[in-house]
């Protein structure tokens, strides 16, 4: 029996909650629950290749340049939940790195958009406004943690 190639489409729990919320945009619980799963989800950024920047563009080591794409006047950040995807929307292999979902929200500045599995059912983008609203979740959740933290234990 040979693996199926259908196994790249399989839907997971983050296309269940975003298949979900589309039911209902306006449910609170359906919101929580996407987001949630998003921001607890390691995300595949496509980079470009150093070796095909311009002499005037340097990458240190140990860093990456992530790849935006321009669509309408808008610059979009792409994401893949899987690496199965990032590789069937790029045609081939692609250089990547994993960034965690509240790291991209805590680090992603305006005016930048978010274009999420694209390619697929599952797609999603996320404006700006949307971007700093989960800006401002991942924010309050790292106030409580260090709040938390600071409370001597009894």
């Amino acid at each position: 029996m040979t693996p199926s190639t259908e196994q790249s489409q399989d839907i997971n729990g983050l296309d269940q909650a975003l298949q979900t919320l589309r039911e209902d945009m306006a449910d609170a619980k359906r919101q929580s629950k996407f987001y949630d799963m998003f921001l607890n989800t390691t995300f595949c950024i496509p980079t470009f290749d150093p070796q095909e920047l311009d002499k005037e563009t340097t990458v240190e080591e140990g860093q990456a340049l992530p790849l935006i794409m321009e669509s309408e006047g808008n610059d979009y950040l792409m994401l893949f939940d899987t690496e199965e995807r990032l590789k069937s929307w790029a045609g081939s292999e692609a250089a990547w790195v994993g960034v965690p979902g509240f790291v991209l929200a805590a680090t992603t500045m305006p005016p930048l958009h978010w274009a999420m599995n694209v390619g697929t059912e599952y797609s999603k983008q996320f404006l700006p406004d949307e971007i700093a609203w989960l800006r401002e979740v991942v924010e309050r959740c790292n106030q409580t943690a260090t709040a938390e933290q600071a409370q001597p234990n009894p």
